[in-house]
C-alpha cells in the first residue's frame, strides 16, 4: 500500500472527479491507468506491470493535486530530479511510493511547481494521458 494510505478516505475537492470517491479509490483506479507510456522516459525500462508506479510520480502528485488540491513536494533524487508526492491539508501521501524498496524521507523542503515539470512537452503528454486513461473509467452513471 502506499505511504499515507491512512489518509484513503480523503475526498475530492474537485467534482469533476467525484467518481474515483475517495484517495484509496483514486489508488485503485490508477492501478488500471499506469503504464510504460506514462512512465518517465528514463525509467521506462525498469517499469512493470509487477511495479506500475515506477516512474509515474509527478504527472500522478499533479492529478492528485487537481483531485484534492493541496501541494506537490518533492524529494531530491541526487541526479537533480526531484520524487514527488502530496499534502493536502495534513495529509502526506505518496501514491507511487511502491516503487521504493528502501524508505523515503518525505519533507517539506522542495515545493514543486506544474509549470516547471510540465515545461517538457513528454511530461506533459504523459500526465494528459494518465489523466485521460483515468477519465475512462467514469462509469455510466458519473457525470460527465
Amino acid at each position: 500500500m502506499f505511504y499515507g494510505c491512512e489518509h484513503s478516505d480523503l475526498k475530492p475537492t474537485n467534482g469533476e472527479f467525484a467518481f474515483v470517491g475517495s484517495l484509496g479509490g483514486l489508488y485503485r483506479l490508477l492501478l488500471g491507468c499506469w503504464r510504460r507510456e506514462t512512465c518517465a522516459p528514463r525509467l521506462q525500462d525498469k517499469w512493470s506491470e509487477s511495479n506500475p508506479t515506477c516512474g509515474q510520480c509527478s504527472i500522478t502528485s499533479f492529478l492528485v493535486q487537481d483531485i484534492f488540491g493541496g501541494e506537490v513536494y518533492g524529494v531530491p533524487n541526487g541526479d537533480g530530479s526531484f520524487h514527488c508526492f502530496n499534502k493536502v491539508g495534513d495529509a502526506v501521501f505518496d501514491l507511487t511510493s511502491e516503487q521504493f524498496d528502501h524508505p523515503i524521507e518525505y519533507t517539506l523542503d522542495f515545493p514543486q511547481k506544474r509549470e516547471i515539470h510540465f515545461a517538457k512537452a513528454e511530461k506533459k503528454s504523459r500526465y494528459e494521458t494518465l489523466k485521460a486513461a483515468l477519465m475512462g473509467k467514469r462509469g455510466p452513471h458519473d457525470s460527465q
